[in-house]
């Protein structure tokens, strides 16, 4: 490595790690594959060996070339092009839902097929094509297919019998476990054009059994209709379960939708493009002026660049994603008004009243097998939640596998796993689309929440209704019995409830003149149950089955503006923008590294010269975003639950959101170890796009 120098990690697979690396000698960017040898097997060797092997062979536009390879520190380094516009899976997801143009989807798709043509002309097979395995250039116009690491090369007229690459775009006969050639490549090129159509992969299932059985049905949505007949027949046809069926790479080529396509990277891509020149407004004629003329004048207003302001962002991070990374939404129109996370889902409503969550792929393609590398951030797409045509949602709260959301005129629906009962339509039974929850009709809800695995509602009219599992008397109805449906919940006479707020195993309740109702389990004081006085403890309250006034003070005696719950502490927010923590220090999320007394609330000072604007716990942390758009993370930050890559943090931190104009938090949502964050830009901030 005397030659180059490391900047960052890219990428890790199964045998090995990928860096981006500088040649000393004129700076140029490379990526180095490292893959330690010295404790591999003699077969892993040859794995290893047979990435160098196959990539020396090769030499074509449309292929990541290779450079050299040489032994260091007991590890093989494998040096690569670097392709800076990253894979095609980005590019795609990039596209936020707007479907490609049938030209463009074509010039990469030409590229592809020169670039398979030149790989089996040397009686190569790829095994491993996908989206995520095809680059990009800085310009994202030439495709570079890598990733080279399980291909084999064959004798000729031979056949493969190994089972390797993604699940996802294996082909039937490697399924059924039977020999395959180069037309299993071609399986693999038509998903990755049926992508390229559909902006989904061809074939996904919550299982790999379940994968395997569409694989082998050829079952998948059709393409739209957007694209012309000989797009969508020529998907098809790639996609023949009979490989003897699917065209030879030659004949796909002499496709005229093909020819075309071909013929314009021979005549046109790599032209010189021209320069628009922009004319001095005082030399146009003053009909044109402010607009273009017919002789192809242009003002200098249509020759600046376009001012576009994204009218939200949303920030995910936690789970092993170590800083904040933005989700794609469904288009650039999106405004995002209000966010929910759950264990598994993240979910949206927007300001026109549509639903919609991300996506991340149900079976893993990223298949652990020689050469292949891991993204380094999960994936995720948008999807808008069917069925809800002629209904605009207000509010959605996930749980654990199930959501609930509220619309507008204050109709309940529900969907998802129905384990211990939390749809709330009086069984067990699973449901995918939303649905009413048909014993809350009559009732105007206002507000839902959903712990991981009971839930609450509160109506206009100040009633709560609970149900789901009630161990530890979560749901306030004196009991710890499991309800299907919605149960009434007895409140004090003279207390009005507004907003209501689930936990893990307890749940909260703020009324209308600020005051704090709290049942279910108050380990560590969190709910705030004890009666605690600046002289001392005087009561200790393990659990409460029915919802009681908290007795802690000061927190009995301050108006509560807002609450959150995590696992084993709670946030209070005082109308007078005061923050106070109850429950267990252990991690730091009471936002303190000095020796609390144990069951006694905490004062955050660390906000007292500004205004917090919303406040979320997850497991064992904590965030807070202030008025003026700062975020402030602290607790336990092992899997990035800060947003950062620290292991803990006491005290209250600023999250840094590279490159981003300013902007307001509208809402936040933390669930164990994962935080949910969704922005809109401050008034006169501008984004500068060319």
């Amino acid at each position: 490595m005397d030659k180059y120098e490391k900047i960052r990690v890219v990428g890790r697979g199964a045998y090995g790690i990928v860096h981006l690396s500088r040649r000393l000698s004129d700076k140029k960017l490379f990526i180095i594959k490292q893959i330690p040898v010295e404790q591999m097997t003699k077969d892993e060797r040859q794995a290893a060996l047979n990435e160098v092997k196959v990539l020396s062979m090769l030499n074509h536009i449309n292929i990541i070339e290779y450079y050299e390879n040489f032994l260091e520190d007991k590890a093989l380094m494998i040096v690569m092009e670097y392709a800076p516009g990253g894979t095609l899976l980005d590019y795609l997801q990039s596209r936020n839902g707007k479907l490609l143009d049938e030209e463009e989807i074509l010039k990469f798709f030409a590229q592809m097929l020169l670039s398979l043509q030149h790989v089996h002309s040397k009686q190569i097979l790829h095994r491993d094509l996908k989206t995520q395995n095809i680059l990009l250039d800085k310009k994202q116009e030439i495709v570079k297919i890598g990733d080279f690491g399980i291909s084999k090369v064959l004798s000729s007229k031979s056949k493969a019998f190994t089972v390797v690459g993604t699940p996802c775009y294996i082909s039937p006969e490697l399924c059924e476990g039977k020999p395959y050639n180069q037309k299993s490549d071609i399986w693999a090129l038509g998903c990755v054009l049926y992508e390229l159509a559909s902006l989904k992969r061809a074939f996904e299932a919550a299982t790999l059994p379940a994968l395997i059985l569409k694989i082998m049905r050829g079952t998948f949505s059709p393409i739209s209709e957007y694209y012309s007949e000989e797009l969508r027949s020529l998907i098809l046809s790639m996609l023949h379960l009979d490989p003897n069926k699917r065209p030879h790479i030659n004949q796909i080529m002499a496709q005229p939708i093909v020819i075309n396509a071909l013929m314009y990277l021979h005549t046109d891509m790599g032209s010189v493009p021209c320069t628009r020149i922009c004319r001095p407004l005082s030399n146009m004629p003053s009909t044109t002026r402010g607009r273009a003329s017919a002789k192809g004048y242009m003002s200098p207003r249509e020759c600046l660049p376009v001012i576009i302001q994204a009218l939200s962002c949303v920030y995910s991070w936690g789970g092993g994603v170590n800083s904040p990374i933005k989700l794609p939404l469904p288009s650039s129109e999106t405004q995002v008004v209000q966010v929910s996370t759950g264990r598994t889902q993240k979910a949206a409503v927007t300001k026109n009243g549509r639903l919609f969550f991300w996506e991340s792929p149900s079976v893993s393609c990223e298949s652990l097998i020689p050469g292949t590398v891991d993204n380094a951030t999960p994936v995720y797409v948008p999807r808008y939640l069917e069925g809800q045509a002629a209904v605009t949602i207000h509010h959605v709260a996930c749980g654990d596998l199930f959501n609930a959301c509220l619309t507008d005129r204050g109709i309940l629906m529900t969907y998802g796993s129905g384990a211990n009962g939390c749809l709330g339509h009086g069984n067990h039974n699973d449901v995918t689309q939303a649905k009413i929850v048909e014993a809350l009709l009559g009732y105007e809800v206002v507000e839902v929440s959903c712990g991981a695995s009971h839930v609450l509602a509160v109506t206009n009219e100040h009633e709560v209704f609970a149900w789901g599992r009630g161990d530890n008397g979560r749901l306030g109805l004196g009991n710890q019995d499991l309800y299907t449906s919605p149960q009434e919940v007895t409140i004090p006479d003279d207390m009005l409830p507004c907003s209501v707020h689930c936990g893990v195993d307890s749940s909260l309740i703020v009324t209308q003149d600020g005051r704090l109702l709290a049942c279910g389990c108050n380990r560590f004081n969190k709910l705030g149950l004890d009666s605690v006085f600046n002289d001392g403890i005087n009561t200790i309250v393990e659990e409460c089955h029915t919802f009681t006034p908290v007795a802690t003070h000061p927190i009995n005696t301050i108006t509560i503006e807002k609450t959150a719950l995590g696992t084993s502490h709670t946030a209070i927010l005082s109308g007078e923008g005061e923050l106070y923590m109850l429950g267990t220090n252990q991690f730091g999320q009471l936002g303190s590294d000095e020796d609390l007394i144990p069951r006694q609330p905490h004062h955050v000072k660390t906000f007292e010269n500004c205004k917090i604007n919303t406040i979320a716990c997850g497991d064992t942390f904590t965030v807070a975003a202030l008025e003026d758009g700062d975020v402030y993370t602290w607790g336990k930050g092992s899997r990035g639950r800060l947003g950062r890559p620290e292991e803990q943090s006491n005290i209250p931190k600023k999250l840094t959101f590279s490159g981003e104009d300013p902007f307001f938090v509208v809402s936040i949502s933390c669930s164990h170890g994962n935080t949910l964050l969704a922005t809109k830009p401050l008034p006169n901030s501008e984004s500068l796009v060319d």
